[in-house]
C-alpha cells in the first residue's frame, strides 16, 4: 500500500527550540536580535543560530508586521513597464532600497485608468509605509489625486510635477533640456531645424519647446512652423517610434528642407530615422537627428542616437531616499523639497548628428 505523503510545513520558532534544546522565549530573543539578547551568553547565541540556520528556518516577516504594526513595504506605482523610461528608475528605486530592511511591492498599471485606482487601494490594504509613483499624464485623471491627499500617505512622483495638487515630485528640467538640444544642432551649423513636440497634454513637451524657444530668441534663429509637428495622445510605450515616424514621413512629403530635428524622445528619434532612411536619406550625413530621455534602445540603435539624458536611476534613487526619510528608514533622513525637484539634464554625443551638411534633404 502506497505511503500518503505529508504536505511540508514552515520551520518555527518552536522547531528550533526543539532542535537547539532552549526555550522558544529565548529562541526568539536570539532570531530577533531583541534587546535582551545582550544578556545571552554568546555559545548559546551561536548555536541557536546554527540549529536555525541547519533547519532552514526563516523568520515569519508578516507575523512580524502584525505585531509591531510596521509594513517595511514601499508601494511602486508604474504606468508601463515596457516603456524604457521606467526601467532605468525602477533600477534607482532598488538601490536605496536594497540596503534597508524595506521591500518594494510593484504594481504595474499598463496604462489602464481603472488599474491605477484598483492598485493604489491595494497597497493600501497592504499597509505600504509609503508611495513612489512613475507617472504619466494618466496619472492626473480618475481622482487619483485627491484619493492620494485624502490618504496622507507619503508619497513622491516621479516624472510628473505636481505640485500644484500638492504631492511632492522629482522631474528632470525639461526646458534646459529643449534648450541644450536646439543649441547642440545650432552649434553644428544647422539652420533649417524641424521639430516633433510630444502629446499636447503632456507638461514636459511645452517645457521643452519652451526652451527650444527660448534659445531660438536668444540666438536669432527661427524655426518654421510648417517644420514643427506634434505626437497625437496615445498610451502605448512604442506610439512614440510610430508617431516620429509618420510626423517625419510627413515633413517629407511636404518638401519643406530640413538638416536637423529634434525629436520629442528617443522613442520618436528612432522613428525619425527610420523614415528618412526609408526616404533614402543618410543619418547624420543628410540630416542629424537629436532625442531625449537616453533609454537603452539609443544606445544600441544605428547609428546611436545623440540625446539629451535624464538621469533616471538618480531620481529613482532620490525618490526613494526621500521615502525612506519620510517613514524613519534612511540612515540619514533627507527631506523632501515643496516644490518639485528639478534635476539637470546633459547631453550625450553619439553618431545620429554632425556638422551642417552641403544637401538639403526633400
Amino acid at each position: 500500500m502506497a505511503q500518503r505523503k505529508t504536505k511540508s510545513r514552515p520551520v518555527t520558532l518552536v522547531d528550533v527550540a526543539r532542535e537547539s534544546g532552549f526555550s522558544p522565549s529565548t529562541v526568539s530573543i536570539v532570531l530577533n536580535n531583541a534587546p535582551l539578547s545582550r544578556h545571552i551568553a554568546a555559545t548559546t547565541k551561536e548555536r541557536i543560530r546554527k540549529t536555525a540556520q541547519s533547519l532552514g528556518y526563516r523568520p515569519d516577516a508578516f507575523a512580524r508586521s502584525l505585531r509591531r504594526r510596521r509594513s517595511h513595504t514601499i508601494g511602486v506605482m508604474i504606468f508601463d513597464l515596457s516603456d524604457p523610461f521606467c526601467t532605468l528608475i525602477l533600477r534607482g528605486i532598488q538601490k536605496s532600497l536594497d540596503p534597508t530592511s524595506y521591500q518594494p511591492i510593484m504594481m504595474d498599471a499598463n496604462n489602464d485608468r481603472k488599474q491605477l485606482v484598483g492598485y493604489l487601494d491595494l497597497l493600501m490594504e497592504r499597509r505600504v509605509e509609503g508611495l513612489i509613483v512613475v507617472a504619466n499624464w494618466l496619472f492626473e485623471e480618475g481622482g487619483l489625486l485627491a484619493q492620494l491627499r485624502n490618504s496622507r500617505l507619503p508619497t513622491i512622483v516621479v516624472g510628473r510635477d505636481l505640485s500644484g495638487d500638492a504631492i511632492r515630485s522629482v522631474i528632470v528640467n525639461n526646458e534646459e533640456g529643449g534648450y541644450l538640444a536646439i543649441k547642440h544642432l545650432y552649434d553644428l551649423g544647422h539652420r533649417r531645424i524641424a521639430v516633433i513636440r510630444g502629446p499636447a497634454k503632456l507638461m514636459d513637451s511645452d517645457r521643452r519647446w519652451k526652451g527650444i524657444q527660448r534659445f531660438s530668441s536668444e540666438n536669432g534663429l527661427r524655426i518654421e512652423p510648417q517644420l514643427v509637428r506634434q505626437l497625437p495622445e496615445a498610451i502605448d510605450a512604442n506610439s512614440g517610434f510610430d508617431g516620429g515616424l509618420f510626423q517625419t514621413e510627413d515633413l517629407l512629403r511636404s518638401g519643406e528642407k530640413f538638416t536637423a530635428l529634434v525629436a520629442f524622445d528617443d522613442l520618436t528619434a528612432l522613428g525619425a530615422v527610420r523614415a528618412l532612411d526609408r526616404a533614402g536619406l543618410r543619418v547624420p550625413e543628410d540630416c542629424s537627428v537629436i532625442g531625449f530621455d537616453d533609454v537603452p534602445p539609443a544606445w544600441f540603435s544605428t547609428p546611436d542616437l545623440t540625446t539629451i539624458r535624464q538621469p533616471m536611476q538618480a531620481m529613482g534613487q532620490l525618490a526613494a531616499d526621500w521615502i525612506l526619510g519620510e517613514v524613519g528608514g534612511a540612515p540619514q533622513p533627507v527631506e523632501p523639497p515643496t516644490r518639485p525637484h528639478a534635476l539637470a539634464p546633459s547631453l550625450v554625443l553619439r553618431g545620429s548628428t554632425k556638422a551642417f551638411p552641403q544637401a538639403l534633404p526633400g
